[in-house]
């Protein structure tokens, strides 16, 4: 996965395999892309339960570019484990066939050079030519689902905020859905992400190449800033402030660059009422579930109430997640 001329060719080899294939029609995929800690993941394993989707797991590692042809080579040597707590330590339980946001690899592949910088993530505009081959990407990924009823692709990578307009041109009957929370909630997460992924990264430096392998750069020693805007952020990482202004930059990024019909999901109003959120939601997506289904997954949502005051909440991010508040309403 370290070496991009590898995942270059794992997935030349799953296209050459496929190109006498009829690859499916990819119709109405979900893509969740929100800043990190807003409920993107819980978000993301809700669908899920469905039954609904096809996701990349676990299990598609580590040539997640060839899902069709390392499913057939790997299917031998499955194995099971028991669900564990995942590493930020917030209670999510992940096993070998938990979904998890390993299609940025694909993106780092073939537009890195793009957005991704010594210190910094950008939003971009990917070519046309890498638009059309995600779109065959995601054909790949359906072609390899474990049966019919996954009939629609679903996708979280906080990342695609970054490219909302490429999804939609790729996609254009994707369903986006950005999900958001409190803004010093999210903040003091964030914040608690980076010290622990820090610590975790000091003591063992492949769990930081790892992360930066998936495209996962939000926190801990490999920590990128996301450049929505041409100011940098003059904080320190180490203060609340710097993850209020993240949140600040990310939100307003997103409402002023988001598809019209973008779906914006609260995060505290879902943990509030889950059956009523996925009620409300699923119309939106077109999805024909239940929703208590993926009610069940908020069951143990982390819901820690504000631990801190900040006046640059009260002085940006007010006006921002009343608006992102009125959206989410609107379902």
């Amino acid at each position: 996965m370290g070496t991009r001329l590898v995942r270059q060719s794992s997935y030349d080899m799953e296209s050459m395999l496929a190109r006498n294939s009829n690859l499916p029609d990819v119709s109405q995929p979900i893509f969740i892309a929100g800043l990190a800690r807003s409920g993107s993941t819980i978000l993301l394993n809700a669908l899920y339960q469905t039954g609904c989707f096809r996701s990349l797991t676990y299990r598609d590692m580590p040539f997640v570019l060839m899902p069709g042809v390392w499913k057939k080579l790997s299917s031998g040597s499955h194995v099971s484990r028991a669900a564990k707590e995942r590493a930020h330590k917030d209670r999510l339980l992940v096993e070998y066939d938990s979904p998890e946001a390993l299609e940025e690899v694909f993106w780092s592949t073939f537009s890195g050079d793009a957005y991704i910088f010594e210190d910094k993530l950008m939003p971009y505009k990917p070519s046309r030519s890498v638009c059309m081959r995600f779109r065959e990407y995601v054909s790949h990924i359906m072609a390899s689902r474990d049966n019919e009823r996954q009939n629609r692709y679903l996708a979280k990578n906080n990342n695609n905020l970054l490219r909302l307009g490429a999804i939609k041109f790729a996609f254009p009957d994707a369903k986006i859905i950005v999900p958001f929370r409190e803004p010093m909630q999210q903040a003091l997460s964030l914040l608690r992400q980076h010290q622990l992924f820090t610590r975790m990264h000091t003591e063992d430096r492949f769990s930081m190449q790892y992360m930066n392998w998936l495209g996962h750069y939000e926190f801990g020693l490999g920590h990128k800033s996301y450049a929505y805007c041409a100011t940098a952020n003059p904080f320190n990482k180490s203060s609340v402030s710097y993850w209020l202004q993240s949140w600040q930059d990310a939100y307003t990024f997103a409402l002023d660059n988001a598809p019209p019909d973008t779906i914006f999901v609260s995060y505290e109003s879902l943990c509030a009422d889950p059956v009523s959120g996925f009620r409300a939601l699923f119309p939106a997506l077109d999805l024909d579930a239940d929703p208590a289904v993926a009610a069940k997954f908020y069951s143990g949502a982390d819901r820690r109430p504000v631990g801190a005051d900040e006046p640059y909440l009260r002085e940006s991010c007010t006006a921002t997640y009343s608006r992102l508040l009125k959206l989410h309403a609107a379902l």
